[in-house]
């Protein structure tokens, strides 16, 4: 599995995009990555630097989220479940441009 297959896709909602400070009141650099189920923070670390040059990553956060229920008249399905990652960088990084508007 190459570093593509890893970061699948971003994560870019209301709650992902926001600012994010420290206790002092300094800026963040937080991105959120939709990942596969089967791979760890370390896999992600590594991924993350590959595709993205100049950027060091200093924590890797991860979480399952469970598929909503989905209904079609009066039958009942689930989505998919998926792995999410949040990916803090170093303060001396570059940031990643594909996020930033």
């Amino acid at each position: 599995m190459n570093a593509y297959d890893i970061l699948q896709k971003p994560v870019i909602s209301e709650r992902s995009m926001d600012k994010h400070y420290d206790k002092e009141g300094n800026e963040i650099k937080k991105y959120t990555f939709r990942v596969p189920k089967t791979v760890n923070k370390v896999e992600i670390k590594k991924a993350v630097e590959e595709v993205f040059p100049g950027v060091k990553v200093a924590k890797v956060n991860t979480m399952n989220v469970l598929g909503k229920i989905k209904r079609m008249g009066r039958y009942e399905g689930r989505r998919a479940s998926w792995k999410k990652a949040i990916v803090t960088l170093t303060d001396d990084s570059k940031e990643i441009e594909f996020f930033e508007i």
